[in-house]
């Protein structure tokens, strides 16, 4: 996993929305073993105990499952990972139409920029 963390907001905010999108993403299956904190704190460059505040407040919204002897598991449910995803699309959305609204597009030139956006992606072969 990339992190990007950077000066100006609390460093444990930057890694619970970088987890989120990583796990938005697909980038952990679903049920499967999630990193020990210490790895993920040596990638991240941060306090173990950063990244294990982090971790207990995706645990508290039902996305990881701490296993007593076997560590994190991504949750299997998912329903939560699709509404975290919709939830992620939906916040990226809404800023992203902040900003076009301030450069002064209306709805419909919004739309015809996004599907030529996605149009691009698919020519380019980066429909990830």
């Amino acid at each position: 996993m990339e992190w990007n963390i950077t000066a100006g907001r609390p460093v444990y905010v930057q890694l619970i929305e970088q987890l989120e999108l990583a796990l938005a993403a697909g980038e952990y299956a679903p049920g499967s073993a999630f990193p020990p904190v210490r790895e993920l704190a040596a990638g991240a460059g941060v306090n173990p105990n950063t990244m294990q505040r982090a971790l207990q407040a995706l645990e508290g919204r039902g996305l990881l499952q701490a296993q007593r002897t076997a560590g994190r598991t991504v949750t299997a449910d998912a329903a939560a990972l699709d509404a975290l995803r919709a939830e992620r699309a939906a916040a990226l959305a809404a800023e992203f139409a902040g900003q076009l609204k301030a450069l002064g597009f209306d709805t419909a030139a919004a739309q015809v920029l996004v599907a030529d956006a996605f149009i691009k992606e698919e020519t380019d072969g980066n429909d990830d």
